[in-house]
């Protein structure tokens, strides 16, 4: 297994609620199981990366940064004194979360991941222990709470973003060179960590998912992890936590196993592992659409929609989500590239999205074709292969090499027009002569009698 997968080191919590007719709290126990159901059906959620660094858009002092324009701060050198007199430019009028929430939905999405704070320190929400925060910028609106209403009232979930590294702070350490102040004290930065953390946990209600990041420096430890984590859980027990708030995703000559790390899921970056993270373990492959997690009025090297659609095919069929990220403008925008991509996405899933959501992944180690596969798993115990096809199949024809069960369908998703089929030896035979190719993918169903069975190829 890889070595940032991690499996949660809790995997029950307790979730209190009060019986009225004894008067007593009763103590609900939430499985991990339970807890990342929605998660595991969901496949498909917008990140959001937004925050000062949107102002200088890639560019500082007149040298464009062509990676990382979230991380201009660090590439730039920028002393946080001169950082953070960008407060005074953020006022993003232009800003609906109605809007973005209506983006995310039309696009097939169904969570939202949002950075309430990055790695330069500034809060996107009213912060009562910190004046970094957006209630300091002329905007003077908590970007938090008016997205979560949102995301509520279109049934969206929502995670929040929260770094645990931070530029900003006077007591965070390790040091860059280019930050000259006193030299800090981490445990003090590290009360300032829990403070946020309670304020985003009990200000908004119920929250789905916490995203933490920046656990890589040593001044975070493993117990610094599994406290968090733990910690956490307690304000939200019914949320999930990613492998960031511990050191299991970069644990090479790890002290521990890799179960005794805290975390629900995994998160790869910018990638698709070629055969997911193993059984049982959840995660999602978070990426950009263009070079770049925050805007960047330079960076135009973006993701072809086709390219994307088959992103979210691939994660889906090893059993991953994909976490696509949009960078919204200084005046909170997102940018029309991303737009557009993002409605070929909805459009595409509007008709084939039955064969991503709610889907495990596929049982075949290798597929004859050009193409992926889905599980659905239907109400009358019947398992319903999704298979999707890229090219033209030579001849005509899909083989499907080891399938034991019976079939008892196959038909094209998007028509609903059956399909001929035949067994040849222990091959089953699909005639697809008559396939209408979908610029990004096809997909072609097949049901078979209860729960799929795959022989396993002789090594």
């Amino acid at each position: 297994m890889m070595a940032w997968v991690c499996l949660a080191i809790c995997v029950q919590v307790g979730c209190q609620s009060f019986d009225v007719a004894t008067g007593k709290v009763k103590t609900k126990v939430v499985s991990q199981a339970e807890r990342l159901k929605w998660f595991n059906d969901a496949r498909f959620g917008m990140f959001i990366h937004w925050g000062l660094y949107s102002v200088p858009a890639g560019v500082w002092e007149g040298k464009k940064y062509k990676r990382g324009v979230e991380w201009i701060q660090n590439f730039a050198k920028i002393h946080p004194d001169r950082y953070e007199k960008l407060i005074a430019k953020f006022n993003p009028v232009k800003f609906d979360a109605k809007a973005w929430v209506k983006t995310a939905k039309d696009a097939g999405m169904k969570y939202i991941v949002i950075t309430t704070k990055h790695h330069d320190g500034f809060a996107l929400f009213d912060s009562k222990v910190s004046d970094f925060d957006v209630m300091a910028t002329p905007f003077k609106r908590d970007i938090m709470k008016e997205l979560i209403a949102a995301c509520r009232a279109e049934g969206i979930r929502i995670g929040w973003y929260h770094s645990i590294m931070d530029w900003h702070h006077k007591d965070y350490l390790p040091r860059h060179k280019w930050d000259d102040r006193r030299a800090g004290e981490m445990e003090v930065y590290k009360r300032y960590l829990y403070a946020q953390v309670k304020e985003i946990l009990t200000q908004y209600g119920k929250i789905d998912m916490l995203w933490f990041d920046g656990e890589w420096e040593k001044s975070w430890t493993h117990e610094d992890g599994v406290k968090m984590y733990d910690f956490a859980m307690k304000l939200q027990p019914e949320m999930i936590i990613n492998n960031r708030v511990d050191k299991g995703r970069h644990a090479k000559n790890r002290k521990y196993p890799l179960s005794a790390y805290a975390g629900d899921y995994g998160t790869p970056e910018q990638k698709i592992p070629a055969k997911g993270l193993g059984a049982g373990v959840a995660w999602e492959s978070c990426m950009t659409m263009n070079g770049t997690w925050g805007y960047s009025g330079h960076d135009l090297n973006w993701k072809f929609a086709k390219t994307l659609v088959r992103n979210l095919i691939n994660t889906s069929s090893k059993g991953g989500n994909f976490l696509l990220n949009v960078g919204p403008t200084g005046l909170g925008e997102i940018p029309e590239a991303s737009l557009t991509r993002l409605a070929k996405l909805g459009k595409w899933l509007d008709v084939y999205g039955s064969a991503i959501y709610k889907t495990t992944a596929t049982p075949f180690e290798t597929l004859t074709f050009s193409g992926r596969c889905t599980v659905s798993h239907l109400a009358n115990g019947n398992d319903r292969l999704n298979l999707f096809i890229f090219s033209e199949p030579k001849n005509g024809e899909l083989e499907l090499l080891g399938l034991r069960n019976k079939i008892v369908k196959v038909q094209y998703l998007d028509s609903g027009k059956a399909v001929d089929f035949k067994r040849k030896g222990k091959a089953v035979v699909l005639d697809v002569s008559d396939l209408e190719l979908n610029r990004y993918a096809s997909v072609l169903t097949v049901e078979v009698k209860g729960k799929v069975v795959v022989a396993k190829k002789k090594h």
